[in-house]
């Protein structure tokens, strides 16, 4: 058994075996010892930190303890020391080949600072496409006066969000470069190689200089001072997306949760199979799931998204987890759309039953209309419940809804009679028929008196599928007709054909040749005619209030009073 030791590589800690910390020691020493003293800091820094990279790369949680092998799966990617001479032409005759294909590296986008005149981000681009920097700073520069101005909002969010290039390794990543011991070092040397020539030939390219350096100076200033704005903006906006994301994912997470659970409790087949008012027929266990999946997951990428913008060196969450989650997302949103489409279908055809009965009215008679409801269901006539899942008085399973309507319609004939429509949708005509079939409605017709029931009710088994019921009365004319107050709630006449009064079981209505009039109504108060009213006022009253009399002469545009 062997021991496990701590380290920290790059700023990072890890747990590695005794074995596997010595070879990387090994490995260290003899790194250091093919190196010259100048750079060797930086490099051996660099070195560390690509290294640690890997580690991450491959180990699957942080409690995960690094063995031999990652260690030689790392070595074999950095490269052994003795493989590379920096000062010397590259043998591409011996390992290079083998090796390129074990390290060749995609571009990662970062600004690069040391070509920059802003931010950066053009030169970013350009390493990242392999395109000169120039042509993107063209495109920056023309796009405003084609996109309105958004071109510089998008420069700006590019510039906060795209990272900055600072290691070395991070410097190679940007070119493409494989990230080894001898790119490292020759990048490194490189750079102290350019330093040492621009201190060499300080005097002679001060003067040339000078100007570039003052734009470099305020463009660097000016960054700086939007950069500062926008990481405020940035970390402002990332506690804003935070709050909301994590709100919205607690509810999403709570409401998944309990139709999950709720799903699972003994005598609930009303919650597994009619939960929605759309009524779905699929379990609402696997809503809640899909519920979860598909409204969950975008939230926590906006969680970790507002996290990123909050927490500067906030560490990345792997690939594989990152891949899963995606690839969880596409499946639940494969399943809301099939299930969706199916549910579509289910409603998808209307189906009509229609009943038809004639009554009949003495010349002298009123006929009389009202709704009715039943105190088993609910306690007065004005409630309704578009769809209630109960049980009648015999405790069977049912479905209750006061969809009804009324309309008062002129028949062409001179016999009154009611039609009954019902109707249902399904995924057929035959199922939705089917359904507009089984609506239990009543209605009772007594001589001049119909009393209309202001509800129906269905098997539970034929599930909500917006049935309704609509109650069609076709009345000859001349026929004296008054409404109970009950009618109100149900009364979608058309109103061009038949207003109802507010107070409508204190009025008489009467059929015409096309449209039914209110015998005994009261006008409007917009019809008054003032004027006229105040022609006709002449009035003198007499008060008497504690043993004072008062005398009120009211005439035209005049009102008197006196006492005595």
């Amino acid at each position: 058994m062997n021991k496990t030791i701590s380290i920290n590589l790059g700023g990072f800690f890890f747990h590695i075996d005794e074995n596997a910390y010595q070879t990387l020691t090994r490995y260290f020493d003899a790194v250091k010892r093919s190196l010259s003293p100048e750079g060797r800091d930086e490099i051996i820094n660099d070195i560390e930190s690509r290294i640690a990279e890997l580690f991450q790369e491959r180990l699957k949680s942080e409690k995960q303890v690094v063995g031999i092998t990652e260690v030689e799966e790392v070595i074999a990617i950095m490269g052994q020391p003795e493989d590379y001479l920096i000062d010397e032409e590259p043998n591409y005759n011996q390992k290079s080949t083998t090796y390129s294909k074990s390290t060749s590296r995609t571009r990662r986008l970062y600004r690069d600072r040391d070509n920059s005149i802003l931010g950066g981000v053009a030169a970013g681009f350009g390493h990242y496409f392999g395109i000169d920097p120039l042509w993107v700073r063209i495109l920056f520069i023309i796009s405003p006066f084609i996109s309105f101005g958004t071109s510089v909002l998008i420069y700006l969010v590019l510039w906060i969000l795209i990272p900055e290039a600072v290691t070395t390794a991070q410097k190679l990543e940007m070119r493409g470069e494989p990230i080894n011991i001898s790119n490292i070092e020759k990048k490194v040397k490189e750079g102290i190689g350019e330093i040492s020539d621009k201190i060499n030939n300080l005097d002679s390219e001060k003067i040339t200089n000078t100007a570039k350096s003052g734009a470099n100076q305020i463009g660097k200033t000016l960054g700086d001072v939007f950069m500062a704005i926008f990481k405020f903006l940035a970390k402002f906006i990332g506690a804003f997306i935070i709050l909301f994301a994590s709100m919205t994912l607690l509810g999403v997470i709570i409401g998944s949760v309990v139709m999950i659970f709720t799903s699972s409790m003994p005598d609930t087949f009303i919650f597994n199979h009619i939960e929605t008012p759309f009524d779905f027929e699929v379990p609402l266990w696997i809503q809640g799931i899909l519920l979860l999946f598909s409204v969950g997951i975008p939230f926590l990428a906006l969680l970790l998204l507002g996290l990123k913008l909050l927490v500067t060196n906030m560490k990345p969450i792997g690939n594989y987890f990152k891949y899963t989650l995606l690839a969880v997302w596409l499946l639940s949103i494969i399943g809301v759309v099939y299930f969706g489409l199916k549910q579509a279908t289910a409603i998808g055809y209307d189906g009509k039953s229609v009943q038809k009965e004639e009554f009949f009215l003495e010349p002298q008679d009123t006929l009389y209309v009202k709704m009715s409801y039943d105190d088993y269901f609910t306690k007065s006539v004005y409630e309704h419940e578009r769809a209630k899942y109960t049980h009648d008085a015999n405790n069977n399973e049912i479905i209750f809804s006061t969809k009804v309507r009324v309309h008062f319609l002129i028949s062409e004939t001179d016999q009154p009679y009611i039609q009954i429509e019902k109707s249902a949708t399904g995924k057929s005509h035959k199922d939705a028929k089917d359904r507009s079939d089984n609506i239990n409605y009543h209605f009772e017709i007594q001589k001049n008196k119909i009393n209309l029931d202001n509800y129906f009710t269905t098997d539970f088994k034929n599930k909500f599928r917006d049935q309704e019921v609509n109650v069609y009365l076709y009345l000859p004319k001349g026929v004296h007709i008054k409404p109970d107050k009950s009618i109100q709630d149900f009364d979608w006449s058309d109103n061009k054909i038949f207003d109802l009064h507010h107070n409508s079981d204190e009025y008489i209505y009467q059929v015409a040749d096309d449209e039914i009039i209110c015998l005994d109504c009261p006008s409007d108060e917009d019809d008054f005619d003032f004027d006229e009213i105040t022609d006709t006022i002449n009035e003198n009253v007499s008060l008497k209030i504690n043993n004072k009399e008062l005398n009120i002469n009211v005439k035209k545009d005049e009102i008197n009073i006196k006492t005595k």
